[in-house]
């Protein structure tokens, strides 16, 4: 349920723009690794592609500019999703240009779920390697995003829902 404080970071069924979305795979360092985000017929996002480590590569990413202020009352993300079973990081920004994400894993069942994900645990990371600064405590989210890179090759499929800052 989304009470009418929450922010709603992108909400699927509200006859969104997916072409805000875009991909950033392992190709941008050689790898073959592809994905693609899509709605479904019952109005979810479909981020799902296959990940190859092929070629030193690993990953599949779709990321989407954003801006939202946070205020000190929220305190978590939420993202209503069905997954595959397989794990992923969601990643934010504070400033659309900063090199280095905030990241939080997450566990998907094939269930349809709410995963809440703490904004205060979103810690500091470039290229995989977490960095000595603070975790995230920002007030504004300039891009969000969705990763996947288990170090295996694999197919994925994450259908969402929508999401949101309580």
């Amino acid at each position: 349920m989304v009470f009418s404080k929450d922010i709603v970071v992108f909400d699927f069924g509200l006859r969104c723009d997916i072409n805000r979305w875009y991909q950033t795979n392992d190709d941008v360092m050689g790898g073959i690794s592809n994905s693609r985000m899509s709605l479904n017929k019952n109005g979810n996002g479909v981020f799902s592609g296959t990940v190859s480590t092929e070629n030193n590569g690993g990953f599949a990413m779709t990321r989407l500019p954003v801006k939202i202020n946070v205020d000190d009352k929220k305190h978590k993300l939420v993202i209503k999703l069905k997954g595959d079973g397989k794990k992923y990081q969601f990643r934010i920004k504070s400033k659309i240009n900063q090199r280095y994400w905030y990241v939080q894993s997450f566990q998907t069942s094939t269930k349809t779920q709410e995963i809440e994900l703490p904004l205060s645990e979103f810690y500091a990371s470039f290229r995989g390697y977490e960095l000595t600064i603070d975790n995230f405590s920002e007030t504004n989210i300039e891009e969000v995003a969705i990763l996947i890179g288990n170090k295996k090759n694999e197919d994925f499929k994450l259908e969402i829902d929508k999401i949101t800052i309580k």
